[in-house]
Order: C-alpha cells, then structure tokens, then sequence
C-alpha cells in the first residue's frame, strides 16, 4: 500500500492513498500529520512525498518513524543521471515542471533539519520559490510525479534492478535522517580531556592553544623569521627564502627535507587539523546532551555515498574516538567491510580466479598465493592499479601480470574506462549512472569529428575516473543494502540504536545482554545485502564485528 503526504509549515498537511498506477484517492486533512502517519505504521505503507531530507526530521521529533518510503527528489536525481541529465533540479517543483513542460526552477537548498538539543533551523517546509502552476494540491503534485517516476522506471531496460536502486536510496534517506536524531553517544569530558593534553589549555578569547603557539615559535626560530604555519604560500615563501624549493606544504612533500623547521611543521599542521575539524568549537557546535548529532545527507556523493552538511562525521579521526564511549549497561557494536571494493570488482566481474581469491580471508594474500609469488604488496599494487587506473611505475608493471591470471577482471574495468575515454557513461550493478563528460567525443548520432575536441589526457582522466565509479558506486549500493537490512532487523530488537555509518562501517549502540544478536543481525545483514545485489555468488563480503565500549578499541 502507498500513501502520499505533504506537508506545511504548521506541522499539518495532508495524505491519501494511491492506487498501483499512482492515482490519488480521496485526500485527508491531517491537522498533526505525525500522528496520522505514525497510525498509518500499523499497515504495511510506504509513504510518498517530496523529499526525506525535508519531511522527516519533524515527524521524528514528534515521534513517528516510517518504515519505507519513496523519495521523489531522490529518485528523480536517479532518473535524471540514468538519462544523461545528472545534476539537474530534481525537487518536486522542477520534477513537476518538466511534467507539464513549464520553465524548471532550480531547486532550493535544505537549510538544515531540527535536531533535538539543537535550534531549529529555517522551515524545513517552506513554500517553493516557484509556484506548481496548473496542479489541484502539492499533494496531486506528489500523486503525478510518482506516476510518472514509476512510468519511467518500469520503462528502463532493467527496471527490477532500478526499484531497488530507488528503495535502498531511499532507506537510506530515512536512515540519515534517524541518525542525526538519535546521535552518537559522545563523552564532551573525555573529549576536552584529549584535547587539553594534545594543544594545552583551552585559549581564551580564540588565538593558538599553548602547544600550537609553542610549535609556532619553534618554527619561527628555525627559519629566523616570522610567517604564518598556517598559510601555504607562506610556507613555500618561507623555504623559498631559506634557499629551498618545494611544491606544496603536503606532509610527505615536506618529508623529504632537510631542515630544523620542518619536525615542527609537520607537527604543527597534524595538531591544528585536530584543532580546527574537532576542537573545543566542535563540542561547542555539534555535541549536544552526551550525544554527537551530525546532518547527514544521502547520496550526496556522485557514486552515492553520503555526506555531511556539518561536524565531518564521515572523517571521525582516531585521535578522538576515545571520546565515542557507550553509555552505562550499554556497548558499542562495531562492523566494517574489508576489501569491500576488490570483492565487487570479483563479483561484478565473474572472474573465477578472483571469486576464488575472495574467499572469507585476506583477498590480497590470496591473490599474493597465486600470482605474486606471495607478495602480498605487489598483489595489492596490481589491483588498486587496475581498479584506479594507474598504469605507470611499480603500479603498472604489476597490473600486466594480473591482467594475465585475471583477464575477466582486468577486463571488467578497462571496458569500463574505455567508455569513459569516449565520453560516455557506465553505470554500477542497480543502474545509477556517473555524470557526464563536461566535453563529450561526440553527442548521441554525431561523428566523432562534429563533437568538441578533447585532450588525450582529459581522456584518460575521464577513463580513470569512470573506471573505479562502475566498482565504487556498486560497493555504495552493497554497504546502502546492508544499513537498511539492519535498520530493518534493528526495528524489532528492544535496547538497540542504530547511530554511525560510514561507507562501508556501522555502529550499533546496545543494551550489553543483546550484544550477541546485534553482531549476529549485522552479519546476517551483509550476507542478505549480497544474495540481493549479486545473486548466488561465491564472492564472500566478510565482516569485522568487534563488541567495544569505546569506537577507539574497535580497530
């Protein structure tokens, strides 16, 4: 069953059902639409409206949790990419434009979701800037644009693979959004604790903490002037008047010379990351009642992986998962997927050989066993060189023995950057599709020769680029499937949270005495996102699941 909603500013709007080809039945006023959705929970719905990002975190705070949905603005973006359109205005209002052949409006950008602890940003539901001339209700709007989506879907060349695509993205979504609601348990003691013995005491009234000021006058004394550590060019200027050149500030750059100012520099430069990306400003801004509440957004990444609007929770360094502590009684369930990108390459490929390799073990030792004389550096060499495109050096060298022992694979992506090279688009197994070339070879129908020139090496760039899109959004999709089999599982499991996902990471936050059957729905959840994106494969995606009270202890 499927029912659409809309919404409005005052926390009402309105919903009714939609028969299998979309129409719309008799629309209800809902005067608290939390309420009527969370009634509508006990049936077996899956809810229709513009945008999860937009809608959902107010009926969460109001205590509604949706089970399924289909998100029109994410699913037209899908739609949009599969047709060579990627990046174009997908919200409802534009979806709704293109319809009816009116001017598309760009969209309009999501402000921010309410977070409990946190003020609310601007209205999450505020009208359009662009009216929906022509239709009855948002909510006909709603109606006809899912119509048409489903139309469009059902006429693609793999449309049951395309559904799922459009499902899990949209899983995803509400999982985004329940996770900034629920936020990761987050000790602000043990945090300025770490933070005071790493920079010293916290400044007063902003400026360096003691030890970055202390590294600062080392630096200084080192060239015998002063310079700003954490400008570039005032680096490079600085080497430059010492008589040394150097091409940028990067760590290993600055390694590789030989002078009294570069162990404080680099030390300076791994602290003031620590002190800008999560210092006392962090805690100040993200870290609200023992809990780190980040706004994530799905798909945001051209091959689906998420994002962040704020906090970098995909980028947690080590330096403070000490801080990520479960609470009392509770622990912190930890999984992650090793050699997640070489096990789809396997399984996307069919290759037998490397099927093999991807056993339950180390892949690269595998590999190592039966093509590298069981060196398991150059076997790890040769597949990221075929799987990111480096031809040169060591790198591609080693690619031509594996070629050899492993022709399916190596052919797999090589298909894949050749179509690239030529401007055109690949795809990952579920059917979302890389943008296009900014300059294509040639336009649908043209010569070759009628199309923009294009340099050999933005050629070969687009290849690389098209190359590892086919395996990384596919290994996307693979981690997406198994955060919504979980949350699924998760749902009928008292005394557990979902709090943390990180591409190919989940963190499960859990009363102590059902630790056991989190780690074991976290392991039947990849095996299930597996036999639903691959089939029967002999590819194995193993986990590591590791039963932790603080996230540090888990790697």
């Amino acid at each position: 069953m499927r029912w659409a909603v809309y919404d409005d500013e005052s926390g009402g709007g309105a919903l009714a059902g939609l028969d299998p080809s979309g129409a719309l039945g008799a629309p209800t006023a809902a005067p608290v639409l939390a309420a009527a959705v969370a009634a509508g929970e006990a049936a077996d719905v899956r809810w229709v409206w513009p945008d999860t990002a937009r809608c959902y975190p107010s009926l969460l705070e109001a205590g509604a949790r949706v089970a399924r949905c289909h998100d029109l603005a994410l699913t037209e973006g899908l739609l949009l990419g599969h047709a060579g359109r990627w990046g174009e205005p997908r919200a409802l209002p534009a979806a709704w434009a293109r319809l009816h052949d009116l001017p598309v409006p760009d969209d309009e950008p999501l402000t921010g979701a309410p977070q409990p602890g946190r003020p609310s940003q601007p209205a999450l539901f505020a009208p359009a800037r662009e009216p929906l001339p022509g239709a009855p209700s948002p909510l006909a709007a709603v109606a006809e644009v899912h119509a048409d989506q489903l139309a469009r879907i059902a006429a693609l060349p793999d449309p049951g693979r395309f559904r799922l695509l459009v499902a899990v993205e949209s899983a995803g979504a509400l999982a985004a959004a329940e996770l900034g609601a629920v936020g990761l348990p987050w000790r602000a003691d043990v945090h300025d604790r770490l933070l005071t013995e790493a920079l010293g005491a916290r400044p007063v009234g902003g400026g360096r903490p003691p030890v970055l000021a202390g590294l600062a006058a080392q630096i200084d004394a080192a060239f015998g002037f002063r310079l700003n550590p954490d400008s570039p060019a005032d680096v490079v200027a600085a080497f430059r008047k010492v008589g040394i050149t150097v091409t940028s500030t990067r760590a290993y750059v600055l390694r590789e010379v030989e002078h009294p100012a570069v162990a404080p520099l680099l030390r300076y430069k791994e602290l003031s990351r620590l002190h800008v990306a999560n210092g006392w400003q962090f805690l100040a801004d993200w870290v609200v009642g023992g809990r780190f509440r980040p706004e994530y957004v799905a798909g945001a990444v051209v091959s689906g992986r998420w994002g962040t609007r704020g906090g970098g929770a995909l980028q947690i360094p080590k330096a403070v998962r000490r801080a990520v502590v479960a609470d009392p009684g509770w622990t912190l369930v930890v999984a992650d997927a090793g050699q997640l990108e070489p096990r789809v390459l396997a399984a996307l490929s069919g290759d037998r050989g490397m099927a093999a390799a991807a056993g339950p073990g180390d892949l690269y030792g595998a590999l190592a066993a039966s093509a590298f004389d069981g060196d398991r550096g150059k076997a790890k060499i040769a597949l990221l060189a075929a799987m990111y495109g480096g031809t040169s050096g060591a790198g591609g060298a080693l690619l031509g023995t594996l070629r050899r022992r492993f022709p399916d694979a190596v052919g797999y992506v090589e298909a894949a950057a050749r179509v690239g090279e030529q401007g055109g688009l690949v795809r990952s197994l579920l059917g979302r599709t890389c943008p296009p070339a900014s300059t294509p070879v040639a336009g649908p129908g043209e010569p070759a020769e009628a199309a923009e020139p294009v340099s050999a090496s933005s050629a070969r760039a687009r290849g690389r680029f098209t190359r590892n899109f086919v395996i990384q959004a596919t290994a996307a999709e693979w981690a997406l499937l198994l955060l919504a089999e979980l949350r699924r599982r998760l749902t009928s499991m008292a005394g557990t949270e979902l709090v943390f996902f990180q591409h190919d990471e989940v963190m499960v936050h859990c009363r102590r005495e059902v630790a056991g059957e989190v780690a074991a729905a976290v392991t039947a959840s990849a095996q299930a996102a597996t036999e639903l994106l691959f089939g029967p494969t002999p590819v194995h995606f193993p986990l590591d699941v590791a039963t932790v009270e603080c996230y540090a202890d888990a790697k």
